[in-house]
């Protein structure tokens, strides 16, 4: 038996999933976000959901450590701990709706308002006085109550710091700062409970290899980006990442 047998994959599936995790890690150390969407995406056609998310849990960690040298001197600390106050205060709620409601419909929902809002804001639209205490801890129930529902908790933070008008670096370093920091306790959580075990880490050692390099290339790519091309790239990926939840929502009913 082969390596790769061992983990469950052919050397194509394999491959696939190095390029997936190379563009995600791109897109992490550009944006600051946008990792688990974009694996998420492109592991679905791979791996059955329960063996995705340990992996993609794993790799956050990793990755959002390659990133500190490039964001730590650029958290909003005072948003990030707003925020975790609303995420903590959000996720038992998330978790209760589940009872009650279908995630695929409010997933549904979650991509087309989030779609919505992003073209509202290539078009020119922010709101600064928003930026207080209230609407942070208010973001992060909303985050917390989605991220429990639907997995898309990171999106309404992204566009809330972007509604804002806060400076690009600004955005990027809290956001990798905050998904690390629930990532960190997810991982903690998910090892305890046993969804983490030797198969999840034997087929991530691997990827954790790539996961420097992409995030270094992301960091050149915004360095030499202005504010403007930033706000389009991340409009652009919300969107884009919307439309695939779409489809593949509508492909899997």
């Amino acid at each position: 038996m082969t390596f790769l047998n061992y983990l469950g994959f052919n050397q194509s599936e394999f491959l696939i999933i190095i390029f997936i995790v190379f563009i995600a890690s791109i897109i992490r150390g550009f944006n600051g976000f946008g990792f688990s969407a974009t694996c998420i995406s492109g592991f679905s056609f791979i791996l059955p959901a329960i063996e995705i998310v340990p992996i993609i849990l794993m790799l956050e960690v990793f990755i959002s450590v390659f990133m500190i040298p490039y964001i730590w001197s650029k958290i909003d600390w005072n948003f990030v701990f707003k925020l975790l106050i609303g995420i903590a205060l959000g996720s038992p709620i998330g978790l209760y709706l589940l009872k009650y409601l279908s995630p695929e419909t409010t997933h549904l929902s979650v991509c087309l308002i989030i779609i919505f809002f992003s073209i509202l804001l290539m078009r020119g639209y922010t709101n600064k006085s928003i930026n207080n205490d209230q609407s942070k801890i208010f973001t992060g129930v909303i985050s917390g109550a989605l991220n429990g529902l639907t997995t898309l908790g990171g999106m309404p933070v992204a566009l809330f710091l972007l509604v804002t008008s806060i400076q690009p670096a600004i955005i990027r370093g809290s956001l990798a700062a905050l998904f690390f920091l629930t990532d960190v306790y997810a991982f903690i959580l998910s090892f305890f409970a046993g969804i983490v075990d030797m198969t999840t880490i034997y087929r991530t050692i691997p990827l954790i290899i790539i996961l420097p390099i992409g995030v270094f290339i992301g960091n050149k790519f915004f360095i030499k980006s202005k504010e403007e091309l930033y706000r389009k790239v991340v409009f652009y990926f919300l969107i884009v990442i919307s439309i695939f939840g779409i489809f593949r929502i509508i492909s899997s009913s």
